[in-house]
């Protein structure tokens, strides 16, 4: 695993790692408080209360720090540094899953949660709807995808699941649309259409994959890798505070050409 296999697959994971074990051995606590905080549970819990969302809501600083504990590092670190220059980390989303995702509560239309039932929600980061007809503009151009499981849990307590590929299906279906148009004007182009026909491709040529790692384990995306969060399964094992995973994504400070591009 690791470069040749990010460049292929579109994520890699590494294996464990004392600093990552140190990092989240001082964060988790700190992320379980999170995600019981009243004021949170009111922004970010969704879907009758099984998926605590939790975007950019731990206080870390540029170097993944948390108050006194430890920066983030590791082989993982020291992997993203040589690709990407020295790390300057965003706030973390911790994402909890609980039992019975995802439950429909109304939230959002039939069709979008079967979409999230049958194909995990399955998107390339970056690019939220918008607006009542949905459409799909670049907004958040990333560099990367860093998940950092906080707990231990079996395959079916909803994993990341990532097909494999994808992203070079994505690469050549925006670059159809976006190397015609000048680079500044990139971020007001509507890409939902071909988006959707990318996406298409995807479920019906890429492998999809379940992504497990242990604390102490992470794992890397390309930043235009399709992926999702499965349902919760039967006989899922996870503890009490849910299955929970910090996720770093990093901005790309805007360069869209290097994010669309950019091999890795």
């Amino acid at each position: 695993m690791g470069l040749e296999t990010l460049h292929k697959h579109g994520w890699t994971c590494f294996a464990q790692d004392a600093k990552i074990a140190k990092w989240v051995a001082h964060v988790q606590p700190h992320a379980a408080d999170i995600a019981l905080n009243p004021a949170h549970i009111a922004a970010w819990l969704r879907y009758g209360g099984t998926w605590f969302a939790g975007v950019n809501i731990l206080p870390n600083d540029l170097c993944g720090r948390l108050g006194t504990g430890p920066a983030l590092a590791g082989k993982a670190v020291d992997f993203l540094t040589e690709l990407h220059g020295p790390l300057a980390l965003d706030q973390a989303q911790i994402s909890v899953i609980y039992p019975g995702y995802p439950a429909h509560d109304g939230s959002e239309s039939e069709a979008a949660h079967r979409y999230r039932h049958i194909r995990c929600a399955a998107h390339v980061d970056g690019l939220r709807p918008e607006g009542p007809d949905r459409r799909r503009y670049i907004q958040e151009p990333h560099q990367f995808v860093l998940g950092i499981p906080l707990v231990a849990t079996s395959e079916q307590a909803s994993p990341m699941v990532v097909w494999q590929g994808s992203h070079h299906i994505i690469r050549a279906a925006f670059k159809s649309v976006l190397d015609n148009v000048p680079g500044a004007d990139w971020s007001r182009i509507d890409l939902t259409e071909v988006y959707h026909q990318a996406r298409k491709k995807c479920f019906e040529t890429c492998t999809r994959v379940t992504v497990l790692a242990e604390p102490g384990e992470c794992y890397v995306l390309h930043r235009l890798a399709l992926h999702g969060i499965a349902p919760w399964g039967e006989g899922a094992v996870a503890p009490t505070a849910g299955r929970m995973v910090a996720y770093f994504r990093p901005l790309n400070d805007c360069n869209l050409y290097d994010w669309l591009n950019g091999t890795y």
